[in-house]
């Protein structure tokens, strides 16, 4: 930590001084960063593959968000604004219920018709109507979390990059979209190792077929009780799917919180630097168990009972993980009511 120039932490850590509402406000930071922002810890990109980027037909890929409700819509809107600001090069594509319409028509309410237009007219997403794909089981939080696997018949794009929408993008993940061809990438749900060796869906990048289509569908149509979408993807493609690095594009804001960040880390050798490991991080995600989800109200209590504990450094009180952790909760809130007030107040 101490090699880390003064400049790149102030970005982040304010002293113990300084006021709450400075800490948030250099939390915020991260996520307004724009396009020409550099991260100077990062490796050059290679000449060979900037040329290469700047001849790619970005309108054959897409990031993809998939919407079953109005919250869930709110997320997405956040996401593909975040994007928007970054300079995502390639295309944006909401999938959402065929009853929801940015004309305000058919079965959409006016809140839902604000933010689909919004989407569509300010972010440059195209809204693709879909049947949401629920089953029962014993979770009725992921019940509607098939529909994300309709990401593999959007076969109007050679590639999609699926991202959950209860996260946050820090830094453009474009170049995903220009690996090996292969019909899903997906990192591994490192939290869960090596106990559980699975891959996470929370980043998922796509071929979409109409061959893997059907086996998905397949899947989906014998699937149990306790199978989801992330259960579904294991199944099919835990042994053949390319594996992304979960540093940087899959970090959980619960990494903040653990006392031991070997899973993350990869090894025992590498000392942790929750500065640093932001700095790398492309995409954060809210997982926080029990922990409400960052658009839902977090009692004192719990934030006490669950916030990233400090420690003391030579005789010196540390709480950077708990001033990040608690920023990343209030830069989404702030973001979701505020921020070219892509929400309303109304469904908060």
């Amino acid at each position: 930590m101490a090699n880390m120039p003064t400049g790149r932490r102030l970005r982040f850590l304010p002293t113990v001084a300084v006021t709450v509402t400075v800490t948030v406000l250099l939390l915020y930071n991260y996520t307004q960063m724009g396009p020409s922002s550099t991260r100077s810890h990062l490796p050059a990109q290679n000449p060979s593959s900037i040329q290469t980027a700047a001849t790619v037909d970005w309108s054959k890929f897409a990031y993809v968000q998939y919407v079953t409700n109005s919250q869930y819509l709110c997320n997405s809107v956040m996401l593909f604004e975040t994007l928007d600001r970054l300079g995502s090069k390639a295309d944006r594509l909401m999938m959402s219920p065929a009853g929801m319409a940015a004309d305000g028509l058919s079965n959409t309410d006016l809140e839902e018709a604000r933010l689909l237009t919004i989407a569509r007219d300010r972010y440059n997403v195209r809204l693709q109507p879909i049947e949401v794909q629920s089953r029962e089981g014993k979770d009725s939080t992921w019940a509607e979390s098939f529909t994300k696997l309709l990401s593999f018949n959007q076969t109007q794009y050679d590639r999609v990059l699926s991202l959950d929408s209860d996260g946050t993008v820090l830094q453009s993940m474009d170049e995903l979209f220009l690996l090996p061809p292969c019909p899903v990438a997906m990192p591994r749900a490192y939290w869960l190792y090596p106990d559980t060796q699975i891959l996470s869906s929370q980043v998922m990048l796509v071929q979409p077929s109409a061959r893997e289509f059907g086996r998905v569908m397949a899947a989906i149509n014998i699937a149990d009780g306790n199978d989801y979408d992330m259960e579904i993807v294991n199944t099919l493609y835990k042994d053949q799917a390319l594996v992304l690095p979960h540093r940087p594009y899959d970090m959980l804001t619960a990494e903040f919180r653990r006392g031991d960040h070997s899973q993350y880390l990869g090894s025992n050798e590498e000392p942790w630097d929750p500065v640093e490991a932001l700095n790398e991080a492309k995409f954060l995600h809210f997982s926080d168990w029990p922990v409400p989800k960052p658009w839902l109200e977090m009692s004192d209590e719990v934030r006490a009972e669950k916030q990233p504990s400090c420690s003391r450094v030579d005789g010196v009180e540390r709480c950077v993980e708990r001033e990040m952790w608690n920023g990343f909760y209030t830069d989404f809130a702030q973001r979701r009511k505020s921020v070219q007030r892509i929400c309303s107040s109304k469904e908060d």
